[in-house]
C-alpha cells in the first residue's frame, strides 16, 4: 500500500508498505521470528533490532546481531528468532556490506544538538543510503520537510514524532514512513533515542570527476582531476 501521511508500523512479519513513487520505488517489509525471502530486484537495507538472524546471498552465509546492518544486492534471504527491517530500493544496484553494531554516538552534527552516522554510504552521488540518528535526553526538535520520503525504525529509546494535527509515540521496535515534503519534528523526554534512517537518494558521494582515487593522484604536480577538466574542456 501507498502511504499519504506519517505513519508508525509494528514490526509484524512480511511486507508493510511501499513508498518512492516511480522514481524512487521502496518497499518496507519485517521479519518476525521467520523466514523473509529478498527478491532479485534492487538493494535491500537491513537492520536487525532484536535477537539474532541469519542472512543468505550471493556473498554468503552470516550471521548476525541486535544492532547490525546490511546492503544486499540481488537476491537473499534472512531468518531466525530476532527481528528487524528490510528497506528495499528498486532499480538501484548498491554494494554488498556488513556493519555494527550501531554505535553509542554519532560521528556527524545534526540539527538542534542531534548527530548521525552513515551507515551505509550512496557509492555514487545520488544512491540510496542508511543512517543512524541519534537524538539527546530533551531534544525538541526544529520543525521540518525531507524532499524524499524517509523511513525509519526506533532502535533504542523513546521519544514523539510531531506533525500537524498528527503525533506519535516512538519506542523501540516501531517502524514508521515520513512522506516527502511532510512538516515534522522529533522530541525525546529523559532517556537518549536512536532511530535507523533510509535515504532513497543521496545529495552526496562520490562522481566520476570526483573521488578520492582520482582527486589524490598528481601528474606533474597537477590531481588527475584537474587534468581531466582540462582535457574534456571545450575548444
Amino acid at each position: 500500500m501507498t502511504m499519504a501521511g506519517l505513519l508508525p508500523f509494528d514490526l509484524t512479519h512480511g511486507p508493510l508498505a511501499e513508498t518512492g513513487g516511480e522514481e524512487f520505488a521502496t518497499t518496507l517489509s519485517a521479519w518476525n521470528q521467520g523466514h523473509l525471502e529478498l527478491g532479485p530486484e534492487g538493494t535491500h537495507f537491513g537492520y536487525v533490532w532484536a535477537g539474532r538472524a541469519q542472512l543468505r546471498c550471493a556473498s554468503g552465509i552470516f550471521k548476525l546481531s541486535a544492532g547490525m546492518y546490511f546492503a544486499v544486492p540481488g537476491a537473499g534471504a534472512i531468518e531466525g528468532e530476532g527481528a528487524g527491517i528490510v528497506v528495499t530500493r528498486l532499480g538501484h544496484y548498491g554494494l554488498f556490506s556488513l556493519g555494527g553494531p550501531v554505535e553509542a554516538s554519532g560521528r556527524l552534527r545534526y540539527i538542534d544538538g542531534c548527530t548521525d552516522s552513515l551507515l551505509v554510504p550512496p557509492v555514487l552521488r545520488g544512491d540510496a543510503c542508511l543512517n543512524a540518528l541519534f537524538f539527546p535526553p530533551g531534544i525538541d526538535q526544529t520543525e521540518h520537510t525531507h524532499p524524499t520520503d524517509r523511513i525509519g525504525l526506533v532502535a533504542s529509546g523513546r521519544g514523539t514524532c510531531l506533525a500537524p494535527g498528527q503525533n506519535f509515540a516512538l519506542e523501540p521496535g516501531r517502524a514508521f514512513i515520513i512522506p516527502a515534503g511532510a512538516r515534522h519534528r522529533f522530541r525525546t523526554g529523559g532517556e537518549a533515542m536512536i532511530v535507523i534512517a533510509y535515504h532513497p537518494d543521496s545529495d552526496f558521494g562520490p562522481t566520476h570527476e570526483a573521488h578520492p582515487m582520482i582527486n589524490r593522484t598528481i601528474v606533474d604536480g597537477i590531481p588527475a582531476a584537474a587534468l581531466a577538466a582540462i582535457h574534456t574542456k571545450p575548444a
